[in-house]
């Protein structure tokens, strides 16, 4: 390093901000914060024995040292997570995949919504993550939305009235505040309790149903008591499952680090009220010999960032630089007191030592294993198409026509990447008129989501073809064909589904609230996967198309041939199943086919036989 920037940190203020190493061609090396900028940079030209490996390499390359004041420590460490971000450095620890890691929203509307988000926004809204658990994320949102009535449409409620709900009020999943069927004291009731659920406040929550349950019994009001009794009874199942980490009803995050080379893993055990709820696991892009405390200093700093629930204690491994400024920053965050810890025993030291096994096995598993290749296609379809979630289900429908008869539309789903043949579903159009391709993808998005929730209305119906909602839909076409889609899903309130649509010449992909469309890299594996899940809803259709006219070219066929009526045309349909079956079938076989006379079958065979 020169002198002339040694002379440069001499001079630099004792305030908070953050500090910038440069290299030779002015590119950010390194990004860090300080309590005081002076006292921290001057660290770094300490002997050199007690310096790490990383920071003598980095100051190896080092010309200049840029700082930015702050006016608090919190503002210092808020202003290094954006930095990093936008730099991403090269000697700054970084969460891997950041993007990806969703949140729970809750609107702040007068009739509040919950949605799936990938960012936070300054909306007023209040938000519950990250979750690096889809399935977790999932879990919690299902218990919501089956123990709490919150709307899932995104109607403009509250601005009019709605003359009648939707099925969601029918089953018990909404309380109707689009027809004025409840007050906002009471629906802001429900997203309290969702809320409370979503911290893991789970003691809380009970402690609500059982005073609603109470209250319900006095007034006679049965059904609904019952019904709360058995959403109580589910929930204390879920509590028993949670492990007591520790007697005393406390709020604390147990840290777990592992580094080795320029990999690493951070580990976050969740515990609220005493109960151990689960673990947040982020894969960590290291600089080269970073030691375990740098890395987990820099983690805490990157995690504290983005999630949005701050507990009382943070038990740490070991000691970090720049603990303070941390601490400064989680408790304006959580309003009130937050402490770092470094438990020497008892049940605290208990936590963080399992917090550092999960972090080292997740290490040794991401060194062994690698993503499937259908999970790394729909991480890479979530970052291109800006998709709140990791698309796991995804419904690709098509349709198919010539010159407007015989009209099929076809449904495809794929999970995890997969096609799931069992669940394709086919659909007769009944559209009559001039062939309109926007109408007839209308009519079967229509059907489908009817019945969707029809099933879900009625529990009787037991075949369950439909409940399941995709997290993506996919259609064939351009900006018409996604418009339709959207609007199907509006009316049914079910509008917070992803749509997205492929055109076939260029292979653009076409999403709602982009004026332009995205053209993904041929090389793309997420376009990859749109094509297989495209290709094989048209080969679906097709296929079911195909059959169609083939049973309508064999009936006119039976149709002109003297002693075959209706009855003995199903008998052969089902015999031989198509045209071509028919055409392969000997007159011996023909012959076999019960109460078909001889005359006739050979009549049939002749005409089969030109």
């Amino acid at each position: 390093m020169s002198e002339a920037l040694r002379q440069k940190v001499q001079t630099l203020p004792k305030a908070p901000g953050v500090y910038l190493f440069r290299g030779p061609q002015g590119e950010v090396l390194y990004v860090g914060k300080a309590s005081s900028l002076r006292d921290r940079v001057r660290q770094y030209f300490q002997a050199d024995p007690l310096l790490s490996p990383k920071i003598r390499k980095l100051l190896a390359l080092a010309q200049d040292v840029e700082v930015v004041l702050t006016g608090s420590e919190v503002e210092a460490l808020i202003l290094e997570d954006a930095l990093i971000k936008k730099y991403r450095p090269p000697f700054n620890t970084r969460l891997r995949d950041d993007k990806r890691y969703p949140y729970i929203k809750i609107t702040n509307e007068r009739f509040p919504r919950i949605t799936v988000v990938r960012r936070l926004e300054g909306d007023g809204a209040r938000y519950f993550g990250p979750y690096t658990s889809p399935q977790a994320m999932r879990r919690a949102l299902k218990l919501a939305h089956k123990l709490f009535p919150i709307r899932p449409c995104n109607l403009p409620v509250g601005e009019k009235l709605y003359p009648r709900p939707c099925l969601y009020y029918h089953i018990g999943r909404c309380a109707g505040p689009c027809a004025g069927l409840v007050s906002p004291e009471e629906y802001r009731r429900h997203v309290e309790g969702a809320a409370l659920l979503f911290q893991g406040r789970v003691e809380e929550v009970l402690a609500r149903l059982r005073e609603e349950m109470r209250r319900a019994a006095e007034e006679e009001r049965f059904e609904h008591a019952a019904r709360l009794r058995d959403q109580i009874q589910a929930l204390e199942r879920i509590r028993e499952r949670q492990v007591v980490a520790l007697p005393e009803l406390v709020d604390l995050d147990a840290v777990g680090i592992a580094v080795e080379e320029n990999r690493g893993y951070g580990v976050v055990l969740l515990v609220r009220a005493g109960r151990l709820l689960g673990r947040e696991g982020f894969a960590l892009t290291l600089p080269e010999n970073s030691t375990p405390e740098e890395a987990l200093s820099e983690f805490l700093d990157q995690y504290y960032t983005r999630t949005t629930a701050i507990p009382e204690e943070v038990l740490l491994p070991f000691p970090i630089p720049e603990e303070e400024a941390l601490l400064a920053y989680l408790r304006r965050k959580r309003g009130g007191k937050v402490e770092a810890l470094v438990p020497k025993g008892g049940e605290r030291k208990a936590l963080v030592d399992l917090a550092q096994r999960n972090a080292a096995l997740a290490l040794r598993r991401a060194e062994v294993e690698t993503a499937p290749p259908e999970e790394e296609a729909l991480e890479a379809l979530s970052e291109a198409l800006d998709l709140t979630v990791r698309p796991w289900r995804i419904e690709a429908f098509d349709i198919s026509n010539l010159q407007g008869q015989e009209a099929t539309g076809s449904m495809v789903v794929f999970v995890g990447g997969k096609p799931r043949p069992d669940q394709y579903r086919r659909f007769r159009v009944h559209l009559v008129g001039k062939p309109d391709d926007y109408a007839m993808m209308a009519e079967v998005l229509r059907r489908r989501f009817a019945h969707a929730l029809a099933e879900l209305a009625d529990p009787a119906l037991s075949a369950k073809k439909f409940s399941d909602l995709p997290d993506l839909v996919l259609v064939d076409g351009g900006k018409g064909q996604l418009h339709v889609a959207q609007r199907v899903l509006q009316e049914f309130g079910l509008s917070g589904i992803e749509v997205a649509a492929l055109a076939k010449k260029e292979e653009l992909v076409f999403v709602p609230n982009k004026t332009e469309p995205i053209k993904l890299p041929d090389d793309s594996p997420a376009l990859h996967l749109l094509q297989r899940i495209r290709n094989e809803a048209h080969r679906f259709a097709v296929e079911y198309h195909r059959k169609l006219r083939e049973r309508r070219t064999l009936a006119s066929l039976l149709d002109e041939v003297p002693g075959i009526g209706e009855k003995r045309k199903q008998l052969l349909l089902l015999r031989f199943g198509s045209l071509e079956g028919l055409r392969q079938a000997s007159l011996e076989e023909l012959l076999s086919v019960p109460g078909l006379p001889r005359k006739t079958a050979e009549l049939l065979y002749k005409a089969l036989h030109p």
